[in-house]
């Protein structure tokens, strides 16, 4: 709209009270090596971050905003003290956490693995835990971090800020999960192959290469802004008024479909930001020469229950174009017909993503990475898994308006932001790094950096 992999115990108190953490049941996750973690909320995937002593949730923002917290062990206790504040250590006063000096009893913790790599902070000798307070109807959940009683709100990630890595697997034996792709923002709007936008709004191409450009390039996922009109489903950006030879979506995905025709050994992933009833979009969809013998269908393979498959694998079976909507399952289920039927894929339910902002299209930007489904009314944290399932990680790089100079200037530091911000923010590494102007600032390279190893 955050994390590690193995986690817990360590140290405390130069006075030294020394408390002992429960022996972990078999089987169970490893208790962390003392260094230096980011402390996030299984629930909302927000850090517990030092503000002014109050310890609160922010998005997860790597070493910008006193996220990072170092593990220190002694004995068998452990104390969390501020990387950015010498002698302040995550603890607790009253009912509420706040940073208290590391000498203090109220900084020590022991630490309770409870599965999913998730772990519970209590407070020795008490059944008081380190935890969010619930939220109320309509709204987010409190920002300050609470002491308070065990369960789901209790439960907390240590995520490594320098994680361990492996290198990535060979070219035949990698997986789709562990690959990431280069991937355009609204790669409709690039004022080659179309229309996208009315008069002067056009000025501002996301992208400024067409479709079959693009592929040629190396993109490999492409964003596109999907309208219904009597025409069909056309591809504009906020509405198709005044938009001049617009391009249908199913101009965009023959480019597609026929592309991989020709290089068999390569995978697309297009995400439809989706506005047009489902029939509309069967119907545009059937219009695609050749496009059945290319769709993939991860709900007709055991990827739940399995995990993603090797790459190899799929391009050997002709699975090689997956497409997302980002439009909801139950309206599609009211209306009596569900995108999935046809092959296009819920988004929500197959990958996590980030905020899709990063600011205005000048000055400052906001690297903060946290999911774009966080709110009073939805819950999907960027660290969502399910038992032998990893959701993909969309990132989102870009801005509200692609003005040239800053696209290029931002995607020289794409690689950077993925890497101290989104990856740990999402326990994972980014599968698809969108942005704007891609042929700016050689973010090309960014996925490469991205290629050459697995996260975690």
């Amino acid at each position: 709209m955050r994390p590690s992999r193995r986690s817990l115990l360590a140290a405390t108190a130069v006075l030294g009270s020394v408390v002992a953490v429960p022996a972990p049941a078999a089987g169970a996750a490893e208790l962390p090596a003392p260094g230096a973690y980011y402390v996030q909320s299984a629930v909302t995937g927000l850090n517990a971050a030092d503000s002014a002593g109050a310890i609160v949730q922010h998005n997860p923002k790597g070493d910008e905003d006193h996220q990072r917290w170092t593990l220190r062990r002694s004995g068998s206790s452990f104390v969390l003290e501020s990387a950015d504040s010498a002698g302040s250590c995550l603890g607790r006063s009253g009912d509420q956490a706040r940073t208290v000096a590391c000498t203090s009893a109220d900084a020590a913790w022991e630490a309770t693995p409870g599965g999913s790599e998730q772990y519970a902070l209590k407070a020795p000798g008490t059944n008081r835990y380190l935890t969010l307070t619930d939220k109320s109807a309509g709204s987010n959940y409190p920002a300050q971090v609470a002491i308070g009683s065990p369960g789901a709100l209790a439960s907390w990630f240590l995520i490594p800020v320098e994680p361990a890595t492996r290198p990535m697997p060979s070219q035949g034996q990698r997986t789709l999960d562990q690959v990431t792709f280069l991937t355009t923002h609204n790669a409709y709007a690039n004022g080659v192959d179309g229309g996208f936008a009315p008069p002067f709004v056009n000025f501002f191409p996301n992208q400024n290469r067409g479709i079959n450009q693009q592929l040629a390039d190396g993109v490999r996922g492409f964003m596109l802004d999907l309208h219904q009109t009597p025409d069909g489903a056309i591809l504009c950006h906020n509405s198709c008024t005044l938009v001049s030879k617009p391009v249908a979506l199913w101009v965009d995905l023959q480019r597609m479909t026929d592309f991989l025709k020709q290089h068999p050994d390569q995978f697309v992933t297009v995400f439809l930001e989706d506005y047009v009833d489902p029939a509309v979009l069967r119907a545009e969809l059937a219009r695609v020469n050749g496009l059945s013998d290319v769709l993939y269908r991860p709900d007709r393979t055991g990827v739940r229950e399995n995990g993603w498959p090797r790459l190899a694998d799929l391009t050997a079976a002709g699975h090689r174009l997956l497409i997302f909507t980002d439009h909801g399952r139950s309206s599609d289920e009211a209306a009596g017909l569900t995108r999935d039927s046809f092959g296009v894929m819920y988004q929500r339910e197959w990958t996590v993503e980030n905020y899709w902002s990063m600011g205005s299209g000048i000055g400052s930007s906001d690297w903060s990475c946290y999911s774009r489904w966080y709110g009073a009314d939805t819950n999907v944290p960027l660290t969502r898994t399910e038992p032998g399932f990893r959701p993909l990680f969309v990132m989102n790089h870009f801005r509200d308006a692609a003005i040239s100079g800053t696209a290029g200037t931002d995607n020289t530091k794409l690689a950077d932001r993925a890497r101290r911000f989104c990856q740990p923010a999402a326990r994972k590494k980014p599968n698809y790094l969108a942005v704007d102007r891609y042929d700016l600032g050689d973010p090309a390279s960014a996925v490469n950096t991205l290629n050459t190893y697995v996260y975690p």
